[in-house]
Parts: structure tokens; sequence; C-alpha cells
């Protein structure tokens, strides 16, 4: 495997590990500092803004911080729609099947790993039923907005603003969403694994995926309506757009970036 891949996969797993067991994490702990849901979920939503923020600028030079298997089909999908294709800085199709199963690893460590350090039995899957329309059409809006703020911000040049923006965004959206906006077929998956405040059981997670899927191809569809004379995210990759690294001022090959 490129060594280059090889990183950006080790970053998109271990961001996304360390995402879910944020958000897993501060679940469990605002449970046992209060019996209040609105402040159990106030916990959560704060820590999530913060660790969601700062995870990206840390891995954001390396992979671009996708955390997030559709983001990384939608950096695929314009990159196509956009015409420039691998060549010009967007994932490739077997780019976006590594990324996925990358995140989708890391989220079910990050789950795991939130279980131990809580003392939370690691055998148990979670029971919380989350089946019911109102949270599906949720996941569609928060995935639509999820997935435009990020790509509004590459086609317009302020890709380097992302951290705060979608770390906002996000604990903006456990608030005006039904389902505290999961928007992450990933983050979703991995919270299966949890049978805490902030799980999921498996039988609600195939909804909640295609309203994710649904979401994103709305979002693509907006960005493009939006911004049709900007640049695209087939011209630079996400990981030179979030966060560049001093490897990317000097490289004018997207994909030569570490």
């Amino acid at each position: 495997m490129n060594p280059d891949l090889a990183r950006r996969l080790v970053a998109e797993l271990v961001g996304t590990g360390a995402l879910v067991a944020v958000v897993v994490g501060s679940g469990i702990m605002g449970q046992q500092l209060s019996d209040d849901v609105g402040l159990q979920l106030l916990y959560n939503s704060t820590a999530t803004v913060f660790g969601l923020t700062a995870l990206i600028l840390v891995f954001g030079p390396t992979s671009g911080a996708h955390f997030n298997p559709v983001v990384s089909a939608a950096d695929w999908l314009f990159g196509r729609l956009g015409g420039g294709g691998p060549a010009s800085g967007a994932l490739t199709g077997r780019e976006v099947g590594l990324y996925s199963v990358a995140q989708v690893v890391g989220a079910i460590g990050g789950a795991v790993l939130a279980n131990l350090m809580f003392d939370v039995p690691v055998t148990e899957l979670a029971t919380t039923d989350r089946s019911d329309p109102r949270l599906w059409l949720s996941e569609v809006v928060a995935t639509v907005g999820l997935v435009t703020l990020i790509f509004a911000l590459v086609r317009t040049g302020r890709g380097v603003l992302a951290a705060p923006a979608v770390g906002i965004y996000i604990g903006a959206a456990y608030w005006f969403t039904s389902s505290t906006s999961f928007a992450n077929p990933a983050v979703t998956i991995g919270r299966v694994f949890s049978d805490t405040f902030a799980g999921i059981q498996p039988f609600s997670v195939p909804a909640f995926v295609v309203a994710q899927v649904i979401g994103a191809l709305l979002a693509v569809g907006l960005v493009r309506f939006l911004h049709p004379d900007l640049g695209t995210p087939g011209d630079t990759s996400l990981e030179d757009v979030v966060v560049p690294s001093e490897h990317d001022q000097h490289s004018h090959d997207p994909k030569d970036a570490a």
C-alpha cells in the first residue's frame, strides 16, 4: 500500500475512533453527573464541539479529517462532477472504500474504548430504539447541513475555517434536530456498541444510514447550485484545504500531500 495512503487511513481510523470516544464518553459522564436529560445533552454536545474541532485540527493536514463515509463519498462525487477525476486531488473510488472501512473500524473501537474508560460492559449492544420517521427526517436535515457546510467552505476557498465551523454546526445540530444529529454512518454504527446515553440499537441503524446518504446527495446538489462558477473540491483535495501542512505549501500535486 502507498505509504501516503496508509498514513491517511490511520488518521481516519484514529480520528474517527477518538470522535466516537468523545461522543460516547461524554454521554456516559453526563448520565453520571445528572439525572436531567437536558443537562446530559448539554454536557454531551459541549464535549463534542470542542473534541471534534480539536480532532479536525490534528488530523486535517494528513487525511482531510473526514471521519465520515458520506463526506468521503461526496469528495469523490464532486471530483467526478467537476471533471477533474483522481488527478485533481479528489478521492478515488477505492480510497473512498478504504476510508469508509477505516472510519467504521475506528468508530467501533472508539465506542469500546469509552466503555472501558467508564467500566461499561463491552459485550452489550445498545438498546435505545431510534426508529421513528421524525428521527430519519432529522438525519436528512443534519447531514444536508454538515456536507453543505464543508463543501461550501472548500468551494469558496475558506476550508481553513472547517475545524471551528464543523464543530459549532454539530453542536447546534444536537439541539435543533430530534435525532441529536448523528449525520455520519460510521459514528452511527460505532454507537451500536455502547448501551449508554449515546447508543442506538442495531435495528435502527439502516434507516439512519439511508437518511444520511440521502442528505449527502441533496447537499451535493445544493452546493453545486449555490456555487456553480467557483472552484470545486476536485481542484484541491480536502486534506490540502483543511489546515494545510507545510508540505502542501510546496506541492502542486494535492495527492503528494501527507
